[in-house]
């Protein structure tokens, strides 16, 4: 007798190779054999394909409202191979063939995707085993492994195993779920909408979040209040509840004089280290350092398979017992790549809130193979892979470290008691000095509340107190970011780590014709199309973040056998029908709100005419770049002239660009259009000449020139996206061949810029940060107005040199 055992990828299958003794061979007296698939092998044909009467086929393959909604008992639910998938299954197929029982070995996850990934590939393949079975294991351990094969559990029918069951029930729904793309879509363009508005469960959740908390921003109304306070010398700040509050600063009675401050209760308090990361939280801090998901995701995928993270698509936070002895004999290597110095690594022992013997990946962190270096792994993966790296390597030692101490010290004002003051003195960093997931974001705003808020000061509390009139006001809504939308997603259940951070990577890409959200920096908006489908959610089913909790509870109840998935989906047609309805009646807010027919958005305009090129009538978009040809540069276009024009970014950035007309490609599909040559003006002789401005910098006429002769640039007063001033050298220069030239900045060869945090240099401290060496800086300010003191390093993060605090 064989057993066949399939798991979900190439990692997992090796892992069963090192626990069981190879690829095949005898374990415990019975032979085996393994094969693995590469996640999904097998996805859903077109909806029109399902279709077995060719008589309705045409309803299923067009987006009139006039199709819709589907009935599901149409659909025949037929798989084919995905792309590149064919040499995999076939593998399969002949590992497995001859075995008598087939056990699943896939992922063991919530959502029963691993059984489905399996019960696919088999039924698709038409394996016949005498039986099948299942493995259930928490973790890929040697242990863990071998144990489930010892133990593993019989199926008695594919079609019935729970984990299928389930999985394909979400799987359907969510495949139906693309009749709302099409309503949606239909009834933007029956309004002059040019576009397409996806929709989905986690796709209208993004833009249902994003879009009320941009409206909650944008309806903020400030209404400032005037309060007694005090604040001694070391800036703490001591408040009465009870104190009233004003209008209008003229109104606070002054009525407080300076007094001593009175130490009260001294607590000695301590926090453990952050959370282990998931790929959403992961991403989130990425997106600040300018990283884009989709290049997380691509990249994390490749050094996963290399094997220095761990694998990328787990939900869980926390790692079990024997994925904490996996990587604690590589700690110290894992310290010496990160410079994480193995003296604060004292807490070797498993912490109760970091590891838990459920689960099955483990949280996201560094894999078994540990790289020479962060050079070396920027070598092999790029700046973003680097990152990636250092942040999942920090975040998992500090794990390690000991808890932050800090003492709390709470007093009041003497003469006026019922004003009490609160400072946190740190005693001793801890896991914060090796990683502070908080360190970049800007501190919480807590004007508005009357209770006493701690100060972090490593003075403690002062000694006397003097009467101010503060200033105040509600709290405005934070803008959303990727950071604060992956929150929102995870407190309501919506999707795991991974399937948000692939959506929100496919929702915010560029490459896209229609994205629904754009990122700007760390905020986040609605891009045009995701302005329509926020217009169009409110009422409806898919646009409630209460769906997917439904469809969860389905689940449930498809795997106890209490429902079958053709009761639950028998639904999905009556919803799409009432959102049809719903979404007619919030169309009206599209004239409302973004604009009638015919204005911006509409249908876009076509200029026609014979391109010489060929011969032959062609249509070509009228508008590039926010740029409408005029009716003398269509015909330069359609002679094959090269025409030069200022054209906008996304961010409504002016840019200089030339080109001609050319034959394209998008998506398989060939059309004719204006093709970018490069960027920038041309003189007289067709040479490309530098554009007149770069980051809010207006070069000078011997700078243009400069530029122009192929010589550098620096300048100090270059504005980041942010509005933050940077200093460095650039070129014009082709930065990628074929996409002409352009500003190319070397940070590299940079000096320290003039000022920072309202500070100004003197030329010896400029001498200094331009050498490497730390200087100390006080009575800095923050955006927020705050004063601080700091160690400031003029160095190279993220890929170019900026100044880089230190806090003691």
């Amino acid at each position: 007798m064989t057993v066949g055992i399939l798991t979900e990828k190439p990692s997992a299958a090796r892992h069963f190779a090192a626990a069981l003794g190879g690829k095949s061979g005898s374990y415990n007296g019975e032979r085996f054999v393994i094969a693995h698939a590469r996640g999904h092998l097998y996805e859903f044909v077109d909806p029109h394909q399902m279709v077995s009467d060719p008589a309705l086929a045409g309803r299923y393959h067009q987006w009139d409202l006039a199709n819709l909604p589907w009935n599901p008992r149409d659909l025949t639910w037929d798989l084919e191979l995905m792309k590149g998938a064919a040499k995999v299954a076939q593998e399969v197929k002949q590992t497995l063939a001859g075995c008598d029982e087939i056990v699943i070995a896939t992922d063991v996850d919530p959502t029963g995707e691993g059984g489905m990934i399996a019960v696919n590939a088999f039924l698709e393949l038409g394996l016949r085993p005498k039986s099948w079975s299942r493995m259930y294991f928490t973790d890929e351990a040697p242990v863990s492994l071998q144990k489930a094969f010892s133990s593993r559990k019989t199926i008695a029918s594919l079609q019935h195993f729970d984990e299928y069951a389930k999985a394909i029930y979400r799987s359907k729904f969510d495949f139906l779920s693309m009749q709302w793309t099409r309503c949606a879509t239909s009834i933007a363009r029956s309004r002059g909408r040019d576009t397409v508005l996806r929709q989905g469960r986690l796709k209208s959740a993004m833009v249902k979040l994003v879009g009320d908390q941009l409206k909650a921003y944008g309806d903020y109304v400030r209404q400032p209040f005037f309060q007694n306070r005090f604040r001694d010398e070391n800036d703490v700040m001591y408040t009465n509840p009870n104190e009233p509050r004003f209008g209008q600063k003229a109104q606070v009675p002054q009525r407080y004089s300076a007094s001593p401050v009175v130490l009260g209760a001294t607590v000695t308090k301590q926090t453990a280290p952050p959370r282990l990361l998931d790929l959403a939280a992961l991403s989130s801090m990425l997106v600040g350092k300018g990283v884009k998901a989709k290049l997380v995701l691509e990249t994390y995928q490749k050094m996963y398979e290399a094997q220095v993270v761990s694998y990328p698509r787990t939900e869980d936070k926390t790692i079990t017992p024997e994925q904490f002895n996996e990587l604690a004999p590589l700690a110290d290597s894992i310290a010496a790549v990160t410079g994480v110095d193995i003296a604060l690594l004292t807490h070797r022992k498993p912490r109760r809130t970091h590891v838990k013997p459920q689960g099955a990946h483990g949280a996201n962190r560094p894999g078994p193979k540990v790289p020479a270096s962060l050079d070396d792994v920027a070598q092999r993966f790029g700046q973003t892979g680097r990152l990636i790296y250092e942040t999942l390597a920090k975040n998992y030692l500090a794990m390690l470290a000991e808890d932050y101490v800090y003492e709390q010290q709470k007093g009041h004002v003497q003469r006026y008691p019922e004003f009490v003051g609160i400072a946190n003195v740190p005693k001793s960093a801890g896991w914060k000095a090796v990683f502070d997931p908080d360190s970049g974001d800007n501190p919480a705003d807590n004007s508005a509340t009357a209770d006493p808020v701690a100060t972090e000061t490593s003075k403690g509390l002062g000694r006397s107190a003097e009467p101010f009139v503060f200033e105040g006001a509600n709290k405005r809504p934070e803008h959303p970011s990727m950071k604060w939308l992956m929150k929102q997603l995870e407190k309501r259940d919506v999707g795991t780590g991974a399937t948000r951070t692939s959506t929100y990577s496919e929702v915010t890409s560029t490459s896209v014709k229609y994205p629904l959200l754009v990122e700007r920096g760390r905020k986040l908006t609605l891009a045009d199309a995701g302005q329509l489908s926020w217009l169009l959610l409110p009422g409806t089913r898919i646009g409630s973040l209460d769906l997917t909790e439904k469809i969860y509870a389905d689940m449930r109840d498809i795997a106890a056998g209490a429902a079958t998935a053709e009761e639950r989906l028998a639904v999905v047609a009556d919803w799409v029908r009432e959102d049809i309805a719903q979404m007619e009646k919030n169309a009206a807010a599209i004239e409302a709100k973004v604009g009638p027919q015919g204005t911006a958005g509409t249908h876009k305009e076509r200029a026609a005419g014979i391109w010489v090129k060929t011969g032959q009538s062609v249509t070509f978009a009228r508008a590039w770049g926010g740029h409408r040809f005029s009716d003398q540069e269509v015909q330069q276009l359609l002679a094959a002239e090269t025409i030069e024009f200022e054209a906008r970014s996304q961010q409504g950035k002016a840019y200089d660009v030339f080109g001609e007309l050319a034959e394209q490609t998008f998506k398989g599909n060939k059309f004719v259009g204006f093709s970018k040559l490069g960027l920038g003006r041309r003189d007289a002789s067709g040479a490309a000449q530098p554009p007149k401005e770069w980051c809010s910098h207006v070069f000078t006429p011997a700078e243009l020139k400069q530029l122009a002769a192929g010589g550098s640039v620096e300048a100090g007063d270059f504005l980041s996206k942010q509005g933050n001033a940077f200093q460095c050298k650039v070129w014009f220069k082709e930065d990628k061949p074929g996409e002409g030239k352009k500003i190319v900045p070397d940070f590299d060869t940079s000096l320290p810029p003039t000022s920072w945090c309202q500070h100004v240099f003197t030329d010896d401290e400029r001498t200094a940060l331009a050498s490497g060496t730390s200087i100390h800086v006080k009575g800095l300010t923050s955006a927020r107005g705050r004063k601080f003191d700091a160690d400031l390093t003029w160095k190279n993060e993220d890929g170019r040199k900026r100044i880089v605090p230190a806090f003691a």
